[in-house]
């Protein structure tokens, strides 16, 4: 007797190593739009859980953003039964506009509401591609973002899993073709008014103007950049632990509070490592992480390594970091902060 295709192949097996972290009994969801990734992803599901004793079941999220995306929804959710799973829940998100952009404001109610959805589930499945790790890094360069970003999606994080991020787009197609699935092509994914949507026809521009490869070489770059960035935060969670202990900062985990910092204590470190500590500083005094950016961890950084008596930098959440006494303080800004004279270098003592 034959064996499956070998896209198929190559899709169970990369969930089949997923799957190896659970108990019998244990419940694993499976995010499906209803595409060839997140189908193929669901069919592997179906196919390896009973083996081990799993529960299994899938949420599709409706995001209303285009006219017959219930219907889409329903008939993903159909699919799934269909294949096996043991349940399939169609849960509509409400994108609500933040001035993020469209595709990042549907991408965190997605996320919000597979987080709700998924309350009971050791784990939860996505159907990244290969593909989708290549243009993320791409999108990482055009940013100018630092290794963190350019290390791409990571596998795991919380109860969520990417299995796929070895497999490519066409694998899970021909994956597809070959259980006999039809998967929906969702029409946003062709509208170049998406930036991901430009991405992905850079990419394929690359391939054909520097030859194959390109795509397998930014995924694997981000495979080696997340190692690099792993351990420099590795690294600045040990220093954030380490001022802890000498009474001059706070847990990143504990309540916002103010943080009165020894320069001395930064300025000997690494710089990759030195801004990774000052953006835990400044999201354990109450910075919102979203806003914390570049520029911002910057300033605060040249108070410590190019002092020359500037004044203080305001961070989101309220925050002001000033140079005073010997010290660099973090604390709550004070009312019409903007009538203050900034510091010189000579009143430091």
């Amino acid at each position: 007797m034959s064996g499956p295709h070998p896209a198929t192949a190559a899709v169970r097996s990369a969930v089949r190593a997923c799957l190896d972290e659970c108990d019998p009994g244990d419940l694993v969801l499976v995010a499906c739009s209803g595409g060839a990734d997140s189908l193929a992803l669901a069919a592997a599901l179906a196919f390896e859980a009973p083996k081990r004793g799993l529960r299994t079941g899938a949420v599709v999220v409706d995001h209303q953003l285009q006219q017959g995306s219930a219907a889409a929804a329903r008939r993903a959710a159909d699919q799934c039964l269909a294949l096996g799973l043991g349940s399939a829940d169609v849960v509509r998100a409400e994108v609500v506009p933040t001035g993020a952009g469209p595709e990042a404001e549907a991408r965190d109610e997605r996320y919000a509401q597979l987080v709700a959805a998924s309350g009971g589930a050791r784990l939860v499945l996505l159907g990244h591609t290969r593909d989708d790790q290549a243009e993320q890094v791409l999108l990482g360069l055009a940013r100018g973002a630092g290794a963190r970003s350019l290390a791409g999606m990571p596998r795991a994080r919380g109860r969520f899993r990417r299995p796929l991020l070895g497999v490519t787009r066409e694998q899970t197609r021909a994956s597809c073709h070959a259980e006999g699935l039809s998967w929906w092509d969702d029409p946003m994914n062709q509208d170049p008014a998406f930036l991901r949507v430009r991405a992905r026809r850079a990419l394929a521009d690359l391939e054909r103007d520097l030859g194959p490869g390109v795509r397998d070489a930014l995924a694997r770059s981000a495979d080696l950049l997340r190692e690099d960035a792993d351990h420099l935060d590795a690294l600045a969670d040990q220093t954030v632990r380490t001022l802890t202990s000498l009474g001059r900062g706070a847990d990143a985990e504990d309540a916002p509070r103010p943080f009165h910092i020894d320069p001395g204590d930064l300025s000997a470190l690494p710089r990759a490592v030195r801004t990774r500590v000052w953006r835990r500083l400044l999201v354990a005094a109450g910075a919102p992480a979203g806003q914390v950016g570049t520029r911002h961890t910057d300033a605060c950084d040249a108070l410590v390594t190019r002092w020359h008596g500037q004044g203080p930098v305001h961070v989101p959440g309220d925050l002001r970091v000033a140079r005073s006494g010997g010290r660099v303080s973090i604390t709550p800004a004070p009312p019409l902060e903007w009538h203050r004279t900034p510091a010189r270098a000579d009143q430091e003592q």
